[in-house]
């Protein structure tokens, strides 16, 4: 009989459909069993003699629940035996505008792990803490969406358990050494990431929205074309980057996607084509390569996608695989993909948030210092070498380094701030650590515009970088570094202020936004675990409106 690999899955939820994804030991029948619920039975697809599906539900009735099982063929596989956690549930949103919404963000999750000295430096996820507190609480006050902000894997800091995996398999001597190499091996991390019983319950119970950052693939990963053009020169980056996006499409990209979305994706449609028995790796790895490279200022795929909750949109923005680089270019993404940014971040809400693995708003020395780093680096002579090693040894590649597409992307939060919208928040992770930023134009707009961090879910920062961190938000650095920047006529003035509200904190968190109407706030939560296991403290509560 096959069993349950991986998952459930709850995915995109809305008001009247859902997604559950799966992964199965063998091809077979996957039948989501809910009552009140018409039952929708598919076959599993096949990639590289893995046999997975997105089971799409439709015809929901909004504003309810419905605890669901999984089945195999049609045996019961889901819930597991003896469970002590509440029934997985399917929630279903309400019809219309204005209800409350809770989200939880964050992003960098490590795995858990049995080593003692990975457990203790890592800590306590976040993520099995708010675990531990929903199983406890009525579903009416679990959070209705969440969204994960990159770094779900870590393919170039394995764990112990993976490294002494890998080493059964290859030779570790031999480059890429103990990261991870092709698809096989990506299928590896996320089984550890998402296996632990409180994550995979969570998974099965929270409608999750995701997108990937640099360790998903790789740390700097399309920091400069510099970078790209050294690691393109290696044996074995070429397998690690199509596995990685194969791997990215399947086990995080289809479940962002609406039952629409799904219907006229081509992709999809081609991979479900060769049945359960046929193998749709081929389709995948051309599909990969294709996303990966960039053809006249534009890139095969887009991975950016847009969520609507009521009165909240969420869009996604994919800051890493979407980036030009090539013949004199830099931009986070193209014209073409700003253009449907651009084009999705109108309508009707009052809240917009925008999901970004990388924060816009950085502390402002660490802001202004890569606005000037990403001029030097232009230069052809040494100091331009310099400039580049400086960028990819201290990380200098989010969204100030890309300027010209930071200024586009604070035109337009400013433009829909002057609109009839509450609040503006802009969602990031990335950075290890925590903190609130409220922003400010050169001239009067109607919206509350916020920058709101929260890294890490699950792992840690060196002690050492802490006060450096701190340090880039001192206000007399950060005067140094404005005027500094504002020397150099190569760098437009900042189109924008901003002033940090809440913060730097450190140590594994979730953030939680909540929307009541036209109000919202958010409250950070800091892990830490006692003898009754892991639990969360609460941060004071951030005002957003």
């Amino acid at each position: 009989m096959p069993e349950l690999l991986l998952g459930p899955l709850l995915r995109h939820v809305d008001d009247t459909s859902a997604t559950v994804w799966v992964e199965t030991d063998r091809a077979c029948s996957v039948r989501i069993a809910a009552p009140g619920v018409a039952e929708q039975q598919v076959p599993t697809f096949q990639v590289e003699g893995r046999h997975y599906a997105l089971v799409v539900l439709t015809g929901l009735r909004p504003a309810t629940s419905h605890a669901y099982e999984v089945h195999l063929d049609g045996a019961t596989r889901w819930p597991r035996p003896g469970s002590s956690m509440p029934p997985s549930r399917i929630r279903t949103l309400p019809a219309g505008g204005d209800h409350d919404f809770l989200m939880l963000f964050g992003s960098c999750r490590k795995p858990e792990s049995t080593d003692r000295k990975e457990h203790k430096k890592w800590g306590t996820d976040a993520l099995a803490a708010y675990a531990v507190r929903m199983s406890g609480q009525d579903e009416v006050d679990w959070p209705d969406s969440m969204v994960l902000l990159g770094d779900q894997v870590y393919a170039d800091e394995t764990s112990k358990a993976t490294q002494e995996w890998l080493s059964g398999r290859r030779d570790l001597d031999q480059e890429p050494g103990i990261e991870v190499k092709d698809f096989d091996e990506y299928v590896r991390l996320y089984h550890e990431a998402w296996s632990s019983p409180l994550i995979r319950w969570l998974l099965s119970t929270v409608p999750t929205s995701m997108i990937f950052d640099d360790h998903d693939v790789r740390d700097d990963w399309n920091t400069s074309q510099t970078w790209r053009d050294a690691i393109e020169a290696t044996g074995w980056w070429a397998d690690r980057e199509r596995g990685a996006l194969v791997s990215y499409w399947i086990y995080q990209h289809i479940g962002n996607l609406s039952p629409a979305e799904l219907a006229e994706d081509k992709t999809f449609a081609a991979v479900l084509a060769h049945g359960r028995d046929g193998d749709a790796g081929p389709v995948l790895r051309e599909f990969a390569d294709a996303a990966a490279q960039e053809v006249n200022g534009r890139k095969g795929t887009r991975w950016s996608y847009r969520r609507d909750f009521g009165n909240v949109r969420l869009l996604v923005i994919d800051t890493r695989s979407g980036r030009i680089l090539r013949d004199g270019h830099r931009s986070m993404v193209g014209d073409g993909e700003f253009e449907w940014i651009e084009q999705n971040a109108e309508g009707d809400y009052d809240h917009l948030l925008i999901g970004s693995s990388l924060p816009w708003l950085m502390p402002h020395a660490i802001n202004h210092v890569q606005s000037l780093n990403e001029v030097a680096a232009r230069r052809d002579d040494w100091r331009g070498r310099v400039a580049e090693k400086l960028r990819q040894g201290a990380d200098l590649e989010h969204w100030p380094s890309f300027r010209a597409s930071y200024d586009r992307l604070t035109r337009l939060i400013r433009r829909i701030a002057e609109g009839e919208a509450a609040t503006v928040c802009v969602l990031s992770g990335d950075v290890h650590h925590v903190y609130a930023a409220e922003a400010t134009f050169d001239r009067p707009v109607n919206a509350r515009v916020w920058q709101l961090t929260c890294s890490p879910v699950h792992n840690a920062v060196e002690r050492f970088m802490r006060p450096l961190f701190q340090l880039a938000w001192w206000k007399p650095l950060a005067a140094v570094t404005r005027w500094w920047m504002s020397r150099n006529p190569a760098i437009e003035p900042l189109p924008v202020a901003w002033e940090k509200t809440a913060g730097p904190y450190f140590g594994n968190a979730v953030a939680t936004l909540r929307v009541r109407g036209r109000r919202a706030d958010v409250v950070i939560e800091k892990a830490g675990s006692g003898a009754d296991g892991p639990f969360l403290t609460p941060l004071p509560t951030i005002p957003l409106t």
